[in-house]
């Protein structure tokens, strides 16, 4: 029998989905094994969801959504959910991220959020101690919708090359991860520049950074650190962000030139190599 706890529904986002999950299906007449079996999945995965034990996926909430006839309200509650499992210090960027018209970044050390696959994702998270790794991953998958919303923000990311030589998750996660880089040349609203070792000293030195643009609302610049976050609409930093930005597109190769350095460095780095007994090697 799964353990049964009454939930606070204003207590956050995935109290309110668990309570509201229960409520819905106690209403359809449905068993948790009942409503298991209609989804494909086990009736503790139910339970853990209702009391907010264990955070739902999108595909289990559009299969929810199907099985009680609910018109779609699960899929819609489950983007609150992810965010709210981004962390605090983030959560505000990830809804001005959202309503970005323009978003402008440079990354010295990772791909860009957005850009990023599932395998490189959770390679990442890993890697900085992420206490919920499942949930994180999924929290930052969720982010990446709004670039396939009817109307996706504008996208130019500026990556330092270091970032296509490290190897985050091993050599497979890096060649599906270039490869998805790659994938964006056709996308009109996404353009990725890579700004070569051989351009020198360049106006980013302290680190990654973002520009944020609205349509109607001020300009904001995004930086980050260990646990925290700075975010600022002050004019004359917006200017200076926005300037050294200028120079890095300058600097770095064309979007051309840089599709064909990923291209590069995937086969020359991440490919698979027959060595001279026939084997593949990296």
């Amino acid at each position: 029998m799964v353990n049964i706890r009454d939930l606070d529904p204003s207590a956050s986002p995935l109290d309110y989905y668990g309570s509201e999950l229960r409520r819905l299906r106690e209403e359809a007449g449905l068993t948790q094994g009942e409503l298991g079996g209609c989804i494909f999945c086990t009736a503790s995965l139910i339970g853990q969801i209702e009391t907010a034990r264990k955070v739902p996926t999108r595909d289990f909430s559009e299969r929810v959504d199907a099985a009680l006839g609910t018109g779609g309200v699960f899929s819609r509650l489950v983007g609150l959910v992810l965010r709210s499992q981004l962390p605090s210090w983030f959560q505000a960027y990830a809804e001005m991220e959202a309503k970005a018209a323009y978003i402008s970044t440079y990354q010295a050390q990772l791909v860009y959020g957005l850009l990023q696959t599932e395998g490189y994702a959770r390679a990442v998270l890993e890697a900085g101690w992420s206490d919920k790794l499942d949930e994180a991953v999924a929290a930052r998958m969720e982010r990446q919708r709004i670039l396939s919303r009817g109307r996706p923000p504008l996208v130019w990311v500026v990556l330092d090359e270091s970032v296509l030589h490290r190897p985050f998750g091993g050599r497979e996660v890096m060649r599906n991860q270039l490869s998805h880089l790659l994938g964006f040349r056709d996308r009109r609203e996404v353009r990725i520049q890579v700004l070569p070792f051989d351009a020198g000293q360049h106006p980013a030195t302290v680190g990654s950074f973002t520009v944020l643009r609205f349509d109607g609302d001020p300009d904001i610049v995004y930086a980050e650190s260990y646990a925290s976050a700075n975010v600022t609409a002050n004019p004359e930093t917006v200017r200076d962000c926005s300037h050294r930005y200028d120079h890095l597109q300058a600097a770095a190769l064309s979007v051309e030139d840089s599709a064909a350095l990923i291209a590069r460095v995937l086969e020359e780095r991440y490919g698979d190599h027959p060595g001279p007994d026939g084997r593949v090697v990296a």
